[in-house]
């Protein structure tokens, strides 16, 4: 069974840069698509970026565009999340998800979900 592990939150000031990396347990991880949601306080869950399998797709949220980049490196077993220019309003728990289907959406139907890392942006 996967299991994600994710790392790298942390507090930061507007402005700042994080790196969020998601960690899978088994070797197979390319076999996975991941996806990057998040969950601010008292607000719904939202999708943030996902990355096929292959990597040959990438999608992001519009509040992120431009700002966060997702990679992977397969061999490492591992997905990042590059965030540049952060906001206040980026501040939530991280969370990585993985299936294996092959489509790179926001829909929450993932089979398996790491338990989060908090990313704080503030003055």
């Amino acid at each position: 069974q996967l299991q994600l592990v994710e790392s790298g939150g942390g507090s930061v000031q507007p402005g700042g840069s994080l790196r969020l990396s998601c960690a899978a347990s088994v070797l197979s991880s390319n076999s996975y698509t991941i996806t990057w949601f998040r969950q601010a306080p008292g607000k719904e869950r939202e999708g943030v970026s996902c990355i096929s399998r292959g990597a040959d797709i990438t999608i992001y949220a519009d509040s992120v565009k431009g700002r966060f980049t997702i990679s992977r490196d397969n061999a490492k077993k591992a997905v990042y999340l590059q965030m540049n220019s952060l906001k206040p309003e980026d501040t939530a728990v991280y969370h990585c998800a993985a299936k294996t289907g092959f489509s790179c959406n926001f829909n929450p139907a993932n089979e398996y979900w790491g338990k989060g890392t908090l990313v704080t942006v503030s003055s």
